[in-house]
């Protein structure tokens, strides 16, 4: 059992504690991690690995328990239920810089769980969670070429800080999150206000000096425990196969990936041939050949084989001759094409962008305020107004397979676009709908990601929303033998599938609004990361221009089937009175009218309608309800009811007073109907507003100047 241990690690004024030996003690290796008041416990554990895998079976499970906030989940059930979207994407976070630095080789079953246990709400869990999987892996004796790190980067003004509270995320220009290895950088995520190339480059480069620290805190810790970092040698593996593979396979191997004339699916097609007539001559050998009983003893044997051959080849291609499999230069963008409004107006925004084979239709669609995602999980973040999903069907790449709810890709992709998109949509104030764009992938050959980005900035203008500048994005790739880097700019599927890095850059003519960064080699060096992000520039913007000369800004109308939203602000303590018990009266205006209102807690009311009348007659009966009425005023009203001591009269919507009898004229008044009779349009003034709130009215005193001036401004509402 392993040492209790409370440790300290103190870098940038911030303190982060591990404690180890305390908790799980039947799990392989774990350690809470705490930050202030945020604390998140993680374990690692391994199992042996179960017959026929041929890849790494590691699970990641992030969850958050909301008794770490001091609450009690919601629901029939009063606990937590489904992971949210942000769960999701922190178990990504955590997988993406692990998942590389486990040995190719490793075949044992491998599950990480991190729990966020408590939360202050001002230290975000992520980052924490990160290097607690590092460590928990380390003490679990799992082979691993560790420790791993991650911290976040924030920028306040013109300084960076490292790992920012909730509230400097928001006050800043970046949230950057960086995990490395000793070897290097080994993965980034970031969302930016289009923050410059080279500032972007020194955030990282700041961010991995503090990794650095964190990285030796963890050897110290395993140091002081006793524990040796497991990092095992591959078992030896026989190469009679890969040799016959690769003597009957190189010549036909290097002619396909040469042969740039290919399509993909012709190219595909060629090489499957290729690996049929192998296994077709492996079947007609003695079974008690070796290369026969190699391939028998591993069924994936021969189309690993055969995978391995083709990627080292391919990559032998691009360092060697400077080419690709497609033809291209290594900076070369593949063919685009943009279209806008290719789907009835009855869709709110579309855009259709395609690169090479990669097709995205992007959809936007306006809500009104009560659309916007609610949020209920441990982050100080309410709601969501902008919202973009991602969906990938089989048929984007020739498959059939059950069609499921969205599984991480697709959750981490849309979040990807969403993170593009949000630093130049209009301010809530000026435009104050909230939007959906959905991203179909219609086909997929590499970088659907950031084709979901450039097609969103179609379907946004294409909707008439006043972005401040359009997006563009470009996935950039790298293949890295020995000490020669190729940086390949627009990397289809075949470089993403045999390639060591997926680099995702998205942003305007002005600076990067999102990054992200995935390896699968174990950490690059600063040099290479900043020459794949200038490289990715020139790319961006030759896109931007392609969509350009599509649409070159946002449409000057919504689309006739957009909701119309008025905007008006009235005391805080009237929003009871224009709900009305059990929300009667905000009902009764609804259906009166056919308009959707929303109110939020500062008293802003938000009226949407598709016709914009509609919404004009709502926000009348909401302004007379909650105008400020003095002595004096003079109004034209409608008697509603009569009783016996005086009348009813209705003059602005929603808002009744009563006339009495007495105050009916300036005379002697018998019964009220001798007076007035329901409907009859009549004159009155304010006389008083007595403690209960409740409206007397007169028709005596009233200038003849006064009771033009409000048929006047009846007339005109």
């Amino acid at each position: 059992m392993v040492e209790e241990i409370d440790k300290s690690i103190s870098f940038d004024g911030r303190d982060i504690r591990l404690k180890v030996g305390l908790l799980a003690p039947q799990a392989g290796g774990s350690v809470l991690v705490q930050s202030e008041e945020t604390a998140v416990f993680v374990a690692a554990t391994r199992a042996a690995g179960r017959e026929g895998i041929d890849f790494l079976p590691l699970l990641v499970d992030y969850e958050e328990r909301l008794y770490a906030a001091g609450r009690i989940p919601g629901g029939f059930l009063r606990r937590e239920g489904r992971p949210p979207e942000k769960a999701t994407l922190i178990s990504r976070l955590i997988d993406r810089p692990m998942r590389p630095l486990f040995p190719s080789w490793l075949r044992d079953d491998i599950q990480i769980v991190a729990t966020t246990m408590a939360l202050d709400e001002r230290v975000p869990p992520d980052v924490l969670a990160v290097t607690g999987a590092s460590i928990a892996t380390l003490l679990a004796g799992i082979p691993f070429n560790g420790p791993m790190a991650a911290v976040r980067v924030g920028l306040i003004g013109d300084d960076f800080i490292i790992n920012p509270t909730y509230s400097e995320i928001e006050a800043g220009d970046l949230d950057l999150v960086v995990a490395g290895s000793p070897e290097g950088v080994i993965m980034v995520e970031a969302g930016a206000n289009q923050l410059p190339e080279q500032d972007m480059i020194e955030a990282i480069d700041f961010g991995y000096e503090a990794v650095r620290d964190l990285i030796q805190a963890q050897r110290d810790l395993m140091a002081e425990l006793g524990i040796e970092i497991v990092t095992q040698q591959p078992p030896e593996v026989d190469s009679t196969l890969e040799d016959f593979i690769r003597d009957r396979t190189e010549a036909s191997i290097k002619e396909i990936l040469t042969h740039f004339e290919y399509s993909k699916s012709e190219r595909d097609a060629a090489l499957d041939k290729v690996k049929e007539e192998v296994a077709a001559a492996i079947a007609e050998m003695p079974e008690e050949d070796p290369i026969r009983v190699a391939a028998q003893a591993d069924a994936k044997a021969l189309g690993n084989t055969f995978k391995g051959l083709t990627k080292k080849f391919m990559r032998r291609q691009i360092v060697e001759d400077g080419v690709r499999v497609d033809g291209r230069k290594l900076d070369e963008v593949r063919p685009i094409s943009c279209r806008t409004g290719i789907l009835p107006t009855r869709v709110h925004g579309s855009g259709l962008f395609q690169r090479g084979l990669t097709q995205v239709l992007s959809v936007a669609t306006l809500g009104t305020p009560g659309d916007a995602q609610e949020l209920d999980d441990l982050h100080p973040d309410e709601q969501k107004r902008y919202l973009h999903h991602y969906n990938f069907p089989p048929y984007s790449v020739g498959e059939t397979k059950p069609m499921r709810s969205p599984g991480r890709r697709e959750v981490g992709h849309g979040a990807l676009a969403e993170r593009a998109i949000i630093p130049i949509l209009p301010d809530k104030d000026k435009f104050p709908y909230v939007i959906r764009v959905v991203s179909e992938v219609l086909s997929s050959n590499g970088s659907t990601s950031m084709g979901s980005v450039c097609g969103s900035t179609l379907a946004l203008m294409d909707a008439g929303v006043p972005i401040t500048k359009p997006v563009s994005g470009a996935a950039m790739g790298l293949i890295k033998e020995g000490d020669e880097v190729r940086i390949l700019t627009d990397i289809q599927g075949i470089e993403d599938f045999l390639g060591d890095m997926d680099f995702k850059v998205a942003g305007t003519d002005s600076g990067i609004t999102a990054l992200q960064m995935d390896m699968k080699i174990n950490g690059l060096p600063i040099s290479v990361i900043a020459d794949a992000i200038r490289q990715a520039k020139p790319a961006r913007m030759h896109i931007l221009e392609k969509m350009l000369t599509t649409i070159d800004q946002p449409r000057p109308e919504l689309s006739p089937y957009a909701p119309r939203l008025l905007t008006i602000k009235i005391d805080p303590d009237m929003i009871g009175m224009v709900i009305g018990p059990g929300g009667k009266t905000i009902k009764g205006i609804t259906e009166q009218t056919g308009a959707k209102i929303d109110i939020e807690d500062d008293g802003t009311i938000t009226i949407s309608a598709v016709a914009g009348e509609k919404a004009k007659h709502a926000r009348s009966i909401i302004e007379g309800m909650t105008r400020k009425l003095s002595a004096g005023d003079v109004y034209v009203g409608r008697v509603t009811r009569i009783i016996p001591i005086g009348a009813f009269v209705e003059f602005l919507p929603g808002k009744e007073g009563m006339i009495h009898i007495s105050q009916l004229a300036d005379y002697r008044v018998g019964k009220v109907e001798d007076e007035v009779a329901l409907g009859d349009e009549v004159i009155v003034k304010v006389r008083e507003i007595d403690g209960r709130g409740r409206i007397n009215l007169t028709r005596l005193g009233i200038h003849p100047d006064e009771a033009a001036a409000a048929r006047e401004t009846a007339a005109a509402d």
